[in-house]
């Protein structure tokens, strides 16, 4: 199971995603689109930096990750920085949460990290479940038009992030970009801004 691979990589601390800071993409597609503070859920929150940020600028926000540890983490960064987010440990494949709808969904390298196709289908009906009407979906995905000769994100290419959202999102922009990091090559990402579609 991914959630149990990810569980074992925080209990190891073997978590390079985990840059300390919020990623520039979030940062850069909140503020050009000009979304507004709204109820917000960052799915695989990790330790809790993109929540932060977006609580830091008026986003009433939840977090969940399926690591207790990472959760653990969140509360901690979360009370340093003294802001209010609510955290909380959470299968999101699985477990449909009672506090949708939101406005606003993120998630950075959680719906990249399964590999079959049905899966993503279930994890992007699922993020459809907990958005209001039009709400947004902000997806960072590993890119697979990069060449790699490292260890890095799981990549996807530009037809099976379409595959997988249809029919629940409208893609609004798909854009290649790299993930925020704290190494001189980032690995390459997808961004991609997605309104949930009014299916009758």
């Amino acid at each position: 199971m991914i959630e149990d691979q990810y569980k074992e990589r925080y209990k190891a601390g073997n978590t390079p995603w985990d840059i300390g800071k919020p990623d520039f993409n979030l940062i850069q597609t909140v503020t050009t689109m000009a979304i507004k503070p709204c109820k917000a859920l960052d799915i695989g929150c990790g330790s809790g930096n993109n929540s932060i940020w977006l609580s830091q600028n008026n986003f009433d926000v939840i977090g969940i990750d399926a690591s207790e540890i990472a959760i653990q983490k969140a509360l901690e960064e979360a009370a340093k920085a003294n802001v209010k987010c609510t955290f909380f440990a959470n299968d999101f494949l699985t477990n449909r949460l009672e506090q949708a709808p939101f406005d606003f969904a993120f998630d950075r390298g959680c719906f990249h990290s399964f590999d079959s196709n049905e899966e993503r289908k279930i994890f992007a009906e699922n993020v459809a479940f907990s958005l209001e009407k039009d709400g947004l979906w902000l997806s960072l995905i590993g890119n697979a038009d990069e060449q790699r000769n490292m260890p890095g994100p799981p990549q996807r290419t530009a037809r099976e992030i379409v595959n997988s959202v249809e029919p629940y999102f409208e893609i609004l922009s798909l854009v290649s970009s790299h993930f925020g990091a704290n190494r001189p090559n980032p690995p390459r990402a997808w961004v991609c801004l997605m309104r949930k579609r009014n299916l009758v």
